[in-house]
């Protein structure tokens, strides 16, 4: 362990005070933290100077752009292939008949396998919002508990997105607080639209979503973002917040502090995964054929139903060739 932080100390003198330093400070076996502890937080203080990075921003304005397709898309489709969530759980079905699974478990998580009641879907049960406290500068200090109402919370791809250098306008950036506002709900009533024009708009939704999913695992690989363990509360930055909004039932033995580890594409970007029927499969899936049933994100399962083409890389997930489930 010594040789270890001989290595690291080493490494840190050269990087800050340049090779003569270096050699001065390593006339000994030891290094002078005291001398270094001024150049270290003064590199800190100034690194907000290497950012935005400047090939970083056409990846944060295309998924701006790709992000408002899929909005727009997924409203019109709405309005033509029905959608039904569950009211006691997040279970999500797309399709005429929703399905007949006992898989729900309730607010709480209390009860199992109970058959879902099924209300009409809205835009919010497809693409399910994720917020996050919106930053005037990256590294600004970390936000306090008493703090939490002083900062607007906007969409956290947008604030990815706005911290990689997009210019985003502030009524596309507050417009987002409350998506649900686009379609209040599913009539499933047919929409005058012809095939190929569903076709289209399913496709271009399809390709929007996975350039939006690809970007914001680009911007991920730069720009540091923040998701807790115990819950789906995200931070856009290099180190997360301090307000104590964790736990309110079952981890309240943390005082509500969050847990804080690095953030994924899924943690902004939820897919929502939700039951695929394929061509064998009965119209009305059936509990007994649960194991038999592949899966698809939402996103990507509406466009299979107005005409999209569906990736490779879904097959498996939605067991494309599998077996249907024995008649009985």
């Amino acid at each position: 362990m010594a040789s270890v932080g001989r290595r690291v100390g080493s490494y840190i003198c050269l990087e800050l005070c340049g090779p003569a330093m270096h050699q001065r400070f390593y006339s000994s076996s030891r290094v002078d933290w005291k001398q270094l502890r001024p150049m270290i937080l003064e590199r800190i203080k100034h690194r907000a100077k290497d950012y935005p990075i400047k090939r970083m921003i056409p990846v944060a304005e295309e998924v701006v752009r790709a992000r408002e397709i899929v909005t727009e898309g997924v409203s019109t489709l709405l309005k033509v292939v029905p959608v039904h969530s569950c009211k006691f759980c997040p279970e999500v079905h797309i399709g005429a008949g929703a399905h007949e699974m006992k898989t729900c478990h309730g607010f709480k998580r209390m009860i199992k396998d109970q058959t879902h009641t099924w209300s009409p879907g809205n835009l919010n049960d497809i693409l399910v919002p994720v917020q996050a406290f919106h930053l005037k500068d990256m590294f600004q200090d970390e936000i306090k508990h008493d703090q939490r109402f002083d900062f607007t919370r906007v969409p956290a791809v947008l604030e990815l997105c706005h911290q990689a250098g997009a210019e985003i306008p502030d009524e596309v950036l507050y417009k987002s607080d409350q998506p649900s506002t686009t379609v209040k709900g599913n009539s499933q009533q047919p929409a005058p639209f012809l095939p190929d024009e569903l076709r289209y708009i399913g496709q271009r939704t399809l390709d929007a979503w996975e350039s939006l999913r690809l970007g914001v695992t680009k911007l991920l690989l730069v720009y540091p973002s923040k998701v807790c363990e115990h819950c789906s509360e995200v931070h856009i930055g290099p180190s997360g917040h301090k307000t104590r909004t964790c736990g309110v039932f079952k981890f309240e033995g943390w005082k509500g502090m969050h847990k804080w580890k690095k953030a994924g594409v899924d943690d902004l970007v939820p897919p929502k995964i939700v039951w695929h029927r394929r061509p064998h499969d009965p119209p009305v899936l059936v509990d007994g054929g649960r194991d038999y049933y592949g899966h698809a994100p939402a996103v990507i399962e509406l466009c299979i139903l107005v005409g999209a083409r569906v990736p490779p890389k879904y097959h498996c997930m939605m067991k494309a060739h599998g077996l249907a489930p024995p008649v009985r």
